[in-house]
């Protein structure tokens, strides 16, 4: 059952100290008045040691998870391990009774998705996927235009979304749940889906593998993914981890499109255009802090007992689509996929902006990029 509680905020435990953790996770509970960091969870000492003493909060290694779930004041954990433990430490933070903010992709297997959310709900406590651009202004300015009748009735979707990896990153090992369609796609996927205010009935994709690139031994250097909406309306985007940096999106509609530059990366600023018959208008998104909005956002529904948006369905109708995307890959053919209504889609109204954090120095991480 989920604990009980009459505080103001959340105490949160943050399992894994990569990347994004460092970067991002930490500096953003400076700006979430209603969450509090009480913990963190890694295996390296040296991270827990140092980041401890920076933050100001209890250090755990993973062994001893279990002592730090015990702790009065965790009531809630934002999980930032690689992709293949996303479900193996929420089954396990559900069980104690501590409700649960995951990084995305939610998990790697259908199977992996629904037992979290089963175990949450069987539990009493919250699944929430960290899908930060559900509260992220330009994006959710793009929903607001369509909204409008801005662009008219919205026909199709294009994405590209690159970089270039690091060789040995944990995002090109296939047992870790890497490959650029799982760290880039889903995000490419989720905004077809919150554009389109459906999910895709048929996809369709091609990979490719660059064998001659030590870096794609074992996962796809890129895909092209081509999902069919109902209303015959189509999505289309392209993601690598072995070309030049690309972070767009565009969607076209009857009367008009609306081009979303930077708008997936959480540093830096953004710019949108919206173009019709009367003219491009241009207006620029300044830099924000991210993920503070999740925490707020995650924080407001525990403490108020509400449902949380997106919730753990959400992160996995993009499972859904990804596991789909490969397999279409392997078998050169398009696949079917049905769904059950969806209520509860991303609205202009759960707009969240705080101020960019500065990042910190890093401790015993390498950012993924080249």
């Amino acid at each position: 059952m989920a604990r009980k509680r009459s505080r103001r905020q959340v105490g949160y435990a943050v399992i894994g100290l990569g990347h994004i953790a460092q970067t991002a996770v930490l500096p953003a509970f400076k700006h979430a008045n209603n969450a509090k960091l009480v913990a963190i969870v890694s295996s390296n000492e040296e991270k827990r040691r140092k980041l401890a003493r920076r933050y100001g909060c209890d250090a755990f290694s993973v062994d001893d998870l279990d002592i730090c779930l015990d702790l009065p004041d965790v009531d809630a954990v934002y999980i930032a391990e690689p992709n293949d433990k996303h479900a193996e430490f929420a089954v396990r933070c559900a069980r104690e009774g501590v409700h649960v903010l995951c990084e995305k992709p939610l998990a790697i297997s259908e199977e992996e998705c629904r037992r979290m959310i089963e175990a949450c709900r069987e539990a009493g406590v919250k699944l929430m996927t960290a899908y930060r651009l559900h509260f992220e202004p330009s994006n959710l300015e793009v929903i607001k235009l369509i909204e409008q009748g801005r662009i008219g009735d919205p026909r199709f979707f294009s994405s590209t979304f690159a970089y270039q990896v690091k060789p040995g990153n944990i995002r090109t090992s296939a047992e870790r749940g890497g490959g650029a369609i799982w760290d880039l796609g889903v995000y490419c996927i989720n905004a077809a889906r919150y554009l389109f205010r459906a999910d895709p009935i048929e996809v369709f994709a091609l990979r490719a593998d660059r064998p001659d690139d030590p870096r794609f031994e074992n996962v796809h250097e890129a895909m092209s993914v081509l999902m069919k909406f109902p209303g015959d309306r189509l999505a289309q985007f392209t993601v690598s981890f072995g070309s030049y940096e690309q972070d767009q999106y565009r969607i076209v509609g009857t009367k008009g499109e609306i081009v979303l530059d930077q708008g997936y990366e959480y540093e830096g600023p953004r710019t949108l255009e919206l173009s019709t018959a009367s003219g491009t208008r241009t207006k620029k998104f300044k830099p924000a802090d991210q993920f503070a909005p999740e925490l707020i956002a995650f924080s407001k529904a525990v403490l108020a007992d509400r449902d949380v948006e997106p919730d753990g369905e959400e992160g996995l109708r993009d499972v859904r689509i990804i596991v789909a995307a490969l397999k279409s890959a392997r078998e050169n053919r398009p696949l079917t996929l049905v769904w059950p209504a969806r209520h509860r889609r991303p609205e202009p109204r759960d707009r969240i902006y705080r101020p960019p954090v500065r990042e910190p120095s890093p401790v015993h991480i390498d950012a993924p990029t080249q």
